[in-house]
């Protein structure tokens, strides 16, 4: 039971789950309104509906990863592929179920976030389509937040395409991970780092809670995020292998964690940011275990 417990981790990789609370209350911060009951149901149905893009992922790829990552769950035989898929389309239909739960506006972003899931993984993950529905994705699910909040999105869009850009550019360096080779990929994504960087701060509701010394609590969550993510794309632009370059990887997925927080912290939700931020080093510590690319 335990070493199949561990093939479904690794199947649904399990850290980046941390990733993921955090667009839905970084799009309720955006918004102005405080999170409720339904950015609860919001955050359900983003939790499943990643989690159906996970599993979703490794049936597409079951027949490439059985040459490049022969011991991911699939290929290994850990993990049925018909049970892979199963859990995939049950996850959606729970996370459009959450969403409708959540009200129409919710459903109304579900239903193309998890369309973008499926085409991502089905037909657009090997094309120069794939970085751009990936980014598309997560704006998307930050944008579910402020729908299921507070039944409108205009205002999280600022946030969501900060957020996009990131996404884009950790998925562009993603696609060289197993060989590695690129060092275009990295420098782009350190040029968006420093970009999301000088931009994350300027914003209205930046107000430091009591006892925190130093910078504004956005401030620091955008040095944090800085901090997750430079370093590795570096290395991987110095010296593009597949062990860096998957590094990075890994790096611009954990640094999604403090990035959201710092959407949230600019928007003036202190609190939700504070949430976010804790479930950073949850991830790091799940990391250790299971691999989160």
């Amino acid at each position: 039971m335990r070493a199949r417990l561990r093939a479904w981790a690794e199947l649904l990789r399990l850290p980046a789950l941390c990733t993921v609370p955090g667009d839905v209350l970084a799009g309720a911060a955006a918004a102005a309104v405080r999170p409720n009951r339904r950015t609860l149901l919001a955050i359900g149905a983003s939790v499943c509906l990643y989690e159906a893009g996970m599993a979703l992922n490794d049936w597409a790829d079951r027949a490439e990863d059985a040459v490049d990552r022969p011991h991911r769950p699939l290929p290994s035989g850990r993990v049925r592929p018909a049970a892979a898929l199963t859990a995939a389309g049950a996850l959606t239909a729970a996370g459009l179920g959450l969403a409708a739960r959540a009200g129409r506006p919710a459903l109304t972003v579900a239903a193309p976030l998890a369309a973008t899931v499926w085409a991502y993984d089905l037909a657009l993950k090997h094309t120069p389509a794939g970085p751009a529905s990936m980014a598309a994705a997560r704006a998307l699910d930050l944008l579910l937040g402020a729908a299921a909040t507070a039944g409108r999105t205009r205002a999280a869009v600022p946030s969501a395409a900060l957020l996009s850009s990131h996404t884009l550019a950790v998925t562009t360096v993603s696609r060289t991970e197993t060989r590695g080779g690129s060092t275009a990929a990295p420098l782009a994504a350190l040029a968006t780092t420093a970009l999301l960087t000088h931009r994350l701060p300027a914003a209205r509701g930046d107000a430091a809670p009591r006892g925190l010394p130093g910078p504004t609590l956005t401030a620091a969550l955008t040095a944090l995020y800085a901090a997750t993510a430079a370093r590795p794309y570096t290395h991987a632009a110095l010296n593009p292998s597949p062990p860096l370059t998957q590094r990075a990887v890994g790096a611009g997925i954990r640094a999604t964690v403090p990035l959201q927080a710092a959407l949230a912290a600019r928007s003036g939700a202190r609190g939700s940011a504070l949430l976010v931020a804790a479930l950073a080093p949850l991830g790091a510590r799940l990391a250790k275990r299971v691999s989160i690319t």
